[in-house]
């Protein structure tokens, strides 16, 4: 007789958020690493996400804090790896995320760049080979440069391609991004301090260690497993769409972990045995993530903590989301900064939250204010919620 699957409905997996995400005012950590190990990793495409991701999560919100683990103590590593995205993950992980995602990524990226420079510059791969190590001794010259004091220091990186010629939008920009950026994913080099302040994409680069040799398939369960951790119960689906994978090496993946099947309210899905019991009830919690946080961008099948007639509102045209309101385990608005630094909201379903949740709301509002203090920012990708609410 066939054993029947545990039935974890939407209702359970909200009621799993507040704690495991830390967003619960109790659960709140005390360590930006803490809060990178909950979570797997931060969203680090747009610089101000990973600080503000951070900030919600915190007891006492530090800028100091993630500055060190980031750029002195180095617990935190920025890697270019699932999907293609730039991540901020505990060091512990980060041998995990390269043998399993990162390493894809950065051969691509180099295949691609290499294609580029030979069809349109003639140069071939030992002139990519020499440029890398000129690069090195660059930074070993200076222990850290800007991408316009290296590309001084090695005239080839001030060459120039051509992209999308003929279209109205052509453009003729140097390499040196490009060209940093492949040996940054390989883990050649790495970002050191930002140029400005801590919102600033713009970076100083530094020498990188190589990570340690891990074998794909034996990293490509260990990160399937604290995926699970970090987000399960979840789809197959879910699992490949966060990782970047295929069907196939996700489900390999999956099969070598712990997880058990599981009907969820999306379909089937896979949770560990620790997730099969009812979690303890909830407190209340409300809460403000930036745009591209790792809890809404953390599955694929969204439904069950938000309500999808909002989408249009909330994402931008490629999947990506703005700055969000939570309110016990569901996204209820949506909140900007104006330049003036005033932190403004919108309740997306006002009748749905009481005035208790209003006040928590305003308070977290305030509260993230005191954050920013005199930094301003513009998430890289706006959403229609945010564009209008920043007017």
């Amino acid at each position: 007789m066939t054993k029947a699957r545990p039935k974890i409905t939407a209702e359970e997996r909200r009621a799993r958020l507040g704690a495991r995400h830390l967003l619960a005012p109790a659960a709140r950590a005390s360590t930006p690493e803490a809060v990178a190990e909950a979570l797997l990793g931060l969203h680090a495409t747009d610089p101000a996400s990973v600080y503000l991701s951070v900030a919600a999560r915190l007891k006492n919100p530090s800028v100091t804090e993630l500055e060190r683990a980031l750029y002195e103590d180095r617990t935190l590593v920025r890697m270019l790896c699932m999907r293609r995205t730039m991540f901020v993950v505990p060091r512990e992980l980060a041998p995990v995320v390269d043998a399993s995602t990162a390493r894809a990524v950065a051969a691509r990226e180099r295949r691609n760049l290499t294609k580029v420079i030979q069809e349109q510059l003639g140069f071939d791969e030992r002139w990519f080979a020499a440029t890398e190590s000129a690069v090195l001794a660059a930074l070993a010259e200076r222990g850290e440069a800007t991408a316009a004091q290296l590309a001084d220091a090695v005239p080839g990186l001030k060459s120039q391609i051509v992209q999308a010629e003929g279209k109205p939008y052509e453009a003729r920009p140097r390499i040196t991004s490009r060209f940093l950026g492949v040996m940054a994913a390989e883990g050649r080099i790495r970002r050191g301090r930002p140029l400005g302040t801590w919102a600033s994409s713009q970076y100083r680069w530094i020498p990188a260690e190589p990570h340690p040799d891990l074998p794909a398939d034996e990293a490509k369960a260990r990160l399937a497993a604290r995926y699970l951790e970090a987000f399960g119960p979840a789809t197959t689906e879910d699992v490949k769409w966060w990782t970047g994978w295929t069907l196939t090496d996700t489900r390999k993946a999956l099969a070598r972990t712990e997880a058990v099947e599981a009907d969820l309210d999306s379909g089937p899905g896979h949770a560990l045995p620790a997730h099969l019991d009812a979690p303890a009830e909830p407190g209340p919690w409300v809460a403000l993530l930036p745009a591209l946080d790792p809890t809404p961008m953390g599955w694929r099948e969204r439904g069950w903590y938000f309500d999808v007639g909002h989408k249009s509102e909330l994402f931008d045209t490629n999947g990506n989301i703005g700055p969000s309101v939570w309110c016990d385990g569901r996204i209820v608005g949506g909140w900007a900064q104006r330049p003036d630094g005033e932190i403004v909201t919108e309740l997306l379903a006002p009748g749905g939250v009481g005035r208790e949740a209003r006040a928590a709301i305003e308070g977290e509002a305030a509260r993230i204010a005191a954050f920013f203090a005199d930094v301003r920012i513009k998430p890289s990708f706006r959403t229609p919620l945010e564009r209008r609410l920043a007017r």
